[in-house]
């Protein structure tokens, strides 16, 4: 989605957005407690960095400020078919529905899902159909219709962890957010990973407030940016919905002066994108394509809580535009010094 002004000054180059990260610092499980991850606090005005841990994120938000969280569920999306033709299982990844029982998938290894094989999960457990395959590669299946297939899907399935997580999780529900309720997501937003029941309370007791909006998050987020130049790389679209009692919140919040910060960076392209459409946060449903870089002009967000992202990633570059470029990398380079745990079960940053 463009937007209004692009400084030509702002590096626009994907190159401009690698770093040098020891992969001992990709985080393969996640802490315990959620809220005992190290976070990086950067004020963006000034550059100044100070380091400390999530539970005392309170000391860096006042009385009205307003925390967006994306309470998008993800569904344990990664599960095994068996076809009497094949020797060995495939791998389908749920992506999303497209209509009742119909879902875009991934297989591995393709070439196995030809249109037209049944597959049984789990002994039978689910069945679908291979209908069609997508030009870029993704199947269309069809499921057997069941009365409780989220049910079913949840004894059989498997998180949809990222790549660069080789460990296996023992306790699907580490990959949830605390208050996740809408599912839909095919990855966590991992930015809300780090919150408790207990530490929400205490940011309610300060009187900051809370409020949902919901984005699906698609396998896009991790595609790397192939472009050289970035404004050439065309963004993934994605489904988000906000209730009138949300909109309501943020707005009133926004009005009485108290900052907007976003928890990750689909609550961010969320408001971003409804501010964008309609010019206030009102409640509403669609999709999404926003691609946020440097030289964006922010409109409601004031900052930003968020994990350390992946090299040359529309991540890291929504980052830089909301902190600064030079901000951003400076602070990239001094948790790498640090050692900060890096990506999906890594440390936070806040940026204010």
């Amino acid at each position: 989605m463009p937007f209004n002004s692009i400084n030509k000054e702002y590096p626009l180059k994907r190159e401009s957005f690698n770093y040098f990260l020891p992969e001992k610092l990709i985080a393969q499980t996640p802490i315990e407690p959620r809220d005992s991850s190290r976070l990086l606090v950067l004020d963006k005005s000034t550059g100044k960095i100070i380091h400390t841990h999530f539970y005392n994120i309170a000391e860096y938000l006042n009385p009205g400020d307003c925390l967006v969280m994306n309470n998008s569920k993800v569904l344990p999306a990664r599960i095994y078919g068996e076809n009497c033709r094949l020797s060995s299982p495939v791998e389908f990844l749920l992506l999303s529905q497209i209509e009742k029982d119909v879902w875009i998938a991934l297989a591995k290894p393709g070439k196995k899902a030809k249109i037209g094989y049944k597959f049984s999960f789990a002994g039978g457990m689910l069945k679908a159909t291979v209908e069609n395959i997508t030009q870029t590669g993704e199947r269309i299946i069809r499921f057997d219709e069941v009365l409780d297939f989220y049910e079913r899907l949840e004894k059989i399935g498997q998180m949809p962890l990222p790549p660069y997580i080789k460990t296996s999780l023992e306790n699907k529900d580490r990959y949830q957010t605390v208050y996740a309720q809408n599912r839909g997501s095919a990855a966590a937003p991992t930015a809300g990973l780090h919150f408790t029941t207990e530490l929400i309370d205490k940011l309610k007791a300060k009187n900051i407030n809370v409020a949902f909006v919901t984005l699906h998050v698609g396998l896009g987020t991790f595609r790397p940016v192939k472009e050289d130049i970035i404004t050439n790389h065309k963004m993934h679209s994605e489904y988000y919905t906000i209730s009138k009692e949300n909109a309501q919140i943020i707005s009133n919040a926004k009005k009485q002066s108290g900052k907007i910060v976003a928890v990750g960076t689909t609550s961010c392209r969320t408001l971003e994108s409804i501010m964008s459409k309609y010019e206030k946060i009102i409640p509403c449903s669609g999709n999404t394509d926003i691609f946020i870089y440097p030289g964006y002009d922010f409109k409601i967000t004031d900052g930003l809580i968020t994990n350390f992202h992946l090299p040359e990633s529309t991540l890291i570059m929504l980052v830089s535009a909301l902190a600064g470029y030079e901000n951003t990398m400076n602070s990239y380079k001094i948790a790498v010094e640090h050692e900060y745990r890096f990506f999906s079960f890594g440390d936070a940053m806040m940026i204010i």
